[in-house]
């Protein structure tokens, strides 16, 4: 089987967790630059990160990397590069482009060469002059940084922050895949309870759910690369079967999400049933300012308002306010908040531990980060270990056969409503409707 240069793209400052996603997943040769991590692997390695990873945004095939001063070199070179080992006779290959800090600038132009050198380089292979396109689509891009051309052929097709179950989204939306990001930098592991108070359409606790129970990100969509000719079919649906036996039923502790607008709580719930994991969300429909919680060591992961997308800024600066006087009563948590509001800190009362900057969309943000205290941990002897969990859990299945997993034990009934994983009723309208989710239905409705 072929071995190939891949690149796994990120978001600026997301580059790092996604080194880390891989390297959990085996892929021991990660090289991280701006944008992107490079590794290598082969056609299973390509099913296998694109299912899995969850902050990256999308697989390469790096088929060349060159200098391009002029554009006869970036000619040249294309012509060169192997082609046709990847281009059935047939393919449909659209060419995009893009130049930062390059002399070739003008990117239609670059397109239109980089096009023109591949028709030739097939034209040598295929002795055959023309190529009429019909067949299964890869596409090309040319990108141009610092005069230094790199050549790909993109194996996801619609970027990995679509996962397949959601059809409809709320109101400034936060992609899966940054929210992914969020969960997987903070001290935030499955044993530990996490809140969102600003929920919206219910990525962050969507995706937290979908990392604690073990579940690939990529389950339910389709790939580019599964329409390949030249790319096993079987390879996907062994990735595929490999993935959904290591699902996980349950979480020991408990996911929160809260919104102020019923409509959102009502899409939040939809998404959370779709994705297959509303049996382990609890929803409900409350003011920031009434958030409260007895239990301790827990994770809040939010993404507020800015003012930029939906209120307007003395709105902004007053729910920052209140946050800060509600939040400090939740003092052994640790709180991660993803804003692009300058000001953030003043109103909010505090000056975060840390801040790494981070881009949501093509908007700046700062992604505010209080540590709590660490939770004790219990060990053999009664002595206390006070190390957090990883926020990443290894999913290594390479050459290993899948571990059994607490998806094997039957679930039990729900003895209180308080319980997080039981029926939870959410009062969300006026009319005093409500909407009951049970943990058994769902968990049939996935299997």
């Amino acid at each position: 089987m072929p071995r190939f240069d891949l690149i796994a793209t990120a978001t600026f400052g997301l580059e790092n967790v996604v080194a880390r996603e891989l390297q959990q997943l085996g892929y021991e040769d990660c090289r991280v630059s701006d944008g992107r991590v490079l590794f290598s692997g082969d056609e299973r390695d390509i099913a296998r990160c694109n299912l899995w990873l969850r902050s990256s945004d999308r697989v390469l095939i790096r088929v060349g990397e060159f200098p391009a001063p002029d554009f006869g070199a970036l000619f040249d070179q294309t012509t060169a590069l192997p082609w046709a080992d990847l281009l059935p006779v047939d393919a449909s290959f659209p060419v995009k482009g893009r130049s930062v800090r390059s002399r070739l600038h003008a990117v239609p132009k670059v397109q239109g060469v980089t096009k023109k050198a591949i028709v030739e380089s097939l034209k040598k292979k295929h002795n055959r002059f023309r190529f009429d396109e019909s067949g299964a689509e890869f596409q090309i891009e040319v990108s141009l940084l610092k005069d230094i051309a790199t050549l790909t052929i993109d194996t996801t097709g619609p970027g990995l922050h679509k996962r397949g179950y959601r059809s409809i989204v709320g109101a400034a939306p936060l992609r899966e895949t940054m929210a992914a990001g969020l969960i997987q930098l903070s001290y935030w592991s499955s044993d530990r309870p996490l809140i969102d108070p600003f929920c919206g359409s219910g990525t962050i606790p969507i995706e937290a759910a979908m990392i604690g129970r073990n579940i690939a990100p990529g389950l339910q969509r389709s790939f580019a690369a599964e329409d390949w000719p030249w790319f096993d079919r079987q390879t996907w649906k062994d990735v595929r079967t490999e993935a959904r036996d290591t699902r996980r039923r349950d979480l020991p502790a408990p996911i929160m999400a809260y919104d102020h607008d019923p409509s959102a709580i009502r899409l939040s719930q939809r998404g959370a049933t779709d994705a297959g994991v509303g049996g382990s969300i609890r929803f409900g429909c409350q003011e920031v300012s009434e958030l409260r919680s007895p239990l301790k060591y827990g994770c809040l992961i939010t993404n507020p308002p800015y003012g930029e997308r939906l209120g307007d800024n003395e709105e902004v600066e007053a729910v920052y306010r209140v946050m800060g006087q509600t939040f400090a009563s939740l003092d052994a948590w640790s709180q991660y908040i993803l804003t692009s509001y300058k000001g953030f800190e003043r109103l909010f009362g505090r000056r975060a531990d840390r801040r790494r900057k981070l881009y949501n969309g093509r908007l700046e943000c700062q992604y505010y980060q209080y540590q709590g205290p660490r939770p004790p941990r219990e060990t053999e002897g009664d002595s206390v270990d006070s190390r957090p969990e990883p926020a990443i859990e290894v999913q290594s299945h390479i050459a290993a056969e899948p571990t059994p997993t607490p998806a094997q034990t039957p679930v039990q009934p729900n003895p209180q409503p308080i319980d997080p994983f039981g029926t939870f009723v959410a009062d969300c309208s006026g009319e005093q409707q409500h909407i009951a989710f049970d943990a058994k239905a769902i968990d049939s409705m996935e299997d």
